[in-house]
């Protein structure tokens, strides 16, 4: 079962890359909390302390695409350490603005957002260079799977900082762990030799190809689509368990439930990693849905556990299939995306999430106002199944050939960077 893991763990500079790409973004779960606390405690609104933490929500969201052609055009490296000093002195100012300047926040807020490091971005567009084949459909489920364990972290963190030292302390902790893991990111780049743009990049730059906006490509456009629904389904079904939470007077319910989903998460994209054939979004992605759908019945008004922990074997089993649709919808952008330009694709992806699981906070509010809890998870399993009839026409994109500097090397006797070639058994189908 392991030996997926060993060959790609075998491959050159992967485990240094992936470690401190996936450092680069530990801040990113727990920021929303450490600022929540920061803002409410000056004002004692949780409403204006949304509104900051949706500064940066749509600063990060605005600017990420550019941020990812940047990443395609440029060092890489110095792309990660030039936004990460302005990134982390934005978060340091937050945490250190006066109480009575509040409403400084919001503007500060947005334009901190703007300059968040793009190590995603840049992590998912490398992967295809260093990888091929069943070693990087495994790949994509680490990375998947490893994310779904930094969001349990980073509140973890958050939460321990601010009950230890304040909301202040959370976000200027927040503020250094970015800058911390882009300075990593950058060496691990450079040492790789993965900083600086690809051979035919810097000789073709100016290609007429990159006038034309990557939206106009059906198939991008519908991963996109794809992508923000299913962001819109599973948002809502954590934010169904805080209202539900709520609801029962325990908010410490909330976070454990989610832990639940998330593990479910982790555990599929473990499993998944292990698969060698062709990974099949579709199958995944309605496996999903069928999650989010498995709760409507379970919740309130329809029924009333007598406990909610009744309810953690179906979160579990739900979440299984999260990190593999995640992981395979990741790898199709990337097979849809110009070689030249993944950078900006996977920009426009997580800008995709962002916008999802920002229409999804109001809409579920609106749903569980009008017809409970179980209207919340009527929404997420809704949004969920309209994304898996979406991945129905997303049809596998053909091998392509690698390119002629991978190639030299693999002739050679080499890998993608120099290691030898992972050697994997037949493939195994899901």
């Amino acid at each position: 079962m392991l030996a997926p893991y060993r060959r790609l763990f075998a491959v050159d500079h992967v485990p240094a890359l992936l470690f401190w790409s996936l450092f680069a973004r530990l801040q990113l779960g727990g920021l929303p909390i450490a600022v929540t606390f920061l803002v409410a405690g000056w004002t004692g609104s949780y409403g204006l302390a949304g509104l900051v933490a949706g500064g940066l929500t749509v600063g990060t969201a605005v600017a990420g695409p550019v941020r990812g052609r940047l990443a395609d055009r440029g060092s890489k490296a110095r792309l990660l350490l030039s936004s990460a000093a302005v990134y982390g002195a934005g978060l340091l100012l937050l945490a250190l603005l006066p109480a009575p300047l509040w409403w400084a926040a919001v503007p500060l807020a947005l334009a901190t957002g703007l300059f968040q490091p793009p190590a995603t971005q840049i992590a998912r567009s490398i992967w295809p260079r260093i990888t091929s084949g069943p070693t990087r459909q495994t790949m994509f489920a680490a990375e998947a799977t490893l994310q779904e364990l930094l969001f349990i972290a980073g509140p973890l963190l958050a939460a321990a900082t601010v009950a230890l030292a304040g909301g202040r302390a959370a976000v200027a902790v927040m503020a250094v762990l970015p800058c911390l893991g882009a300075a990593g990111f950058a060496w691990s780049l450079r040492r790789a030799g993965l900083s600086a743009p690809q051979p035919d990049e810097e000789e073709h730059g100016a290609a007429p190809a990159r006038a034309r906006s990557l939206l106009l490509n059906p198939r991008i456009s519908l991963v996109l689509a794809m992508t923000s629904l299913l962001a819109a389904g599973l948002g809502a079904v954590d934010l169904t368990m805080v209202a539900w939470a709520r609801e029962l007077g325990s908010p410490g319910y909330a976070g454990a439930l989610m832990a639940v989903y998330a593990a479910g998460s982790a555990v599929g994209g473990l499993l998944s990693g292990t698969f060698t054939g062709p990974p099949r979004l579709a199958l995944r992605a309605w496996g999903a849905a069928a999650g989010a759908a498995l709760l409507v019945p379970l919740l309130p008004p329809l029924l009333h556990l007598p406990t909610p922990w009744m309810l953690a074997p179906v979160l579990f089993a739900g979440g299984l299939a999260i990190a593999p649709t995640i992981a395979a919808v990741t790898e199709r952008m990337g097979g849809v995306a110009p070689e030249r330009r993944r950078g900006e694709a996977y920009g426009w992806l997580s800008s995709a999430i962002t916008g999802g699981i920002a229409v999804a906070a109001p809409m579920t509010g609106w749903l569980i106002d009008l017809g409970g809890i179980a209207a919340g998870a009527a929404g997420a399993a809704a949004a969920a199944t309209v994304a898996a009839l979406a991945s129905l026409r997303l049809r596998p994109a053909a091998a392509s050939a690698p390119p002629a500097a991978t190639a030299t090397r693999r002739a050679a006797g080499g890998g993608p960077t120099g290691a030898p070639p992972p050697a994997g058994p037949p493939a195994k189908a899901e």
